[in-house]
């Protein structure tokens, strides 16, 4: 059997070549992402990050990183920049993510706020870093779970997140079913309602449950925050981490001035206390802290 060969037929295009992150643009992403958001990205992190930004490259149109860095340091980069810095962003969570802190939450910080919001006051509960939303809508579940009436209540949860992406799909509360299959049937349809999506069944959070959610992008690292309110609980998990020991010292401070007395803190696995202030938390439970009234 003799194979023809079609002379006309055109040549096989030329896949453009990779773009290379050398070391030099490798280390100006460095500083951006330090300056921006208080994250260090360790110099084994180059192959992460050149396949995080290689789709960015391409749609720009870009073969070079030095290109790239030049339009996201000139201030008529900022929304490129801004993009960068997303795309760069973690964002692992699931719903009731290590479940210890719920069930503390559920049998010893809770109880005692909900007695205070039945009173007429003011309650405050902060998800920092709370990426696509799972985390505060577990909180907000719990919450429910022991207050029916929690909307109609002055306690509300505050979920923030550097990225604008990850906070567009947190405030929307649609989820596929592959992303709720940690909770229970009866919890899912509770908190949830079911609808047909392109892709298979979807999910959306229920008005009661979004009701006493406020998302908001906000970046740990900016030199200010705009709540001007104490917190009774503050869940900052898994975020701390990515940032170098100096700034995790600093920010312990910084959510220490913004607690409530005995506010509950709650933080990663891999994560500890430091600083001048992480003697003003004693451990309560496993990761778990309590500010000493002051």
């Amino acid at each position: 059997m003799s194979l023809a060969l079609d002379i006309n037929a055109p040549a096989p295009r030329a896949s453009k070549p990779k773009a290379v992150l050398g070391l030099r643009e490798f280390n100006r992403i460095q500083a951006i992402m330090k300056t921006d958001a208080g994250i260090t990205i360790g110099d084994d992190k180059v192959n992460l990050v050149h396949s995080r930004l290689q789709k960015r490259m391409r749609q720009l149109g870009l073969t070079d990183f030095a290109e790239l860095c030049d339009i996201v340091e000139n201030p008529k980069g900022a929304e490129e920049r801004h993009r960068l810095v997303n795309s760069l962003t973690t964002n692992l969570t699931n719903f009731f993510r290590e479940a210890h802190h719920f069930q503390h939450l559920l049998k010893v910080s809770l109880p005692p706020l909900i007695k205070k919001a039945n009173s007429g006051q003011r309650v405050r509960i902060w998800s920092a870093g709370c990426s696509t939303g799972q985390e505060p809508y577990s909180i907000a579940a719990v919450l429910l779970s022991m207050m029916p009436d929690a909307p109609n209540r002055n306690i509300k949860i505050l979920a923030s997140d550097i990225d604008s992406n990850v906070i567009k799909k947190a405030r929307e509360g649609i989820y596929e079913d592959r992303e709720i299959k940690t909770l229970p049937g009866r919890l899912k349809d509770k908190l949830f309602e079911k609808f047909d999506g392109t892709t298979g069944d979807m999910y959306i959070a229920k008005p009661d449950i979004k009701s006493i959610i406020a998302f908001r992008q906000l970046n740990l690292n900016a030199p200010t925050w705009p709540m001007k309110g104490e917190f009774d609980i503050i869940f900052c998990r898994n975020t701390v981490i990515y940032f170098d020991l100096e700034t995790q010292a600093k920010m312990w401070t910084r959510f220490r001035h913004q607690m409530a007395p005995d506010g509950y803190l709650y933080i990663g696995h891999s994560e500890r206390l430091s600083g001048k202030d992480a003697k003003a938390f004693k451990k309560v439970a496993t990761t778990t802290y309590q500010l000493e009234g002051q």
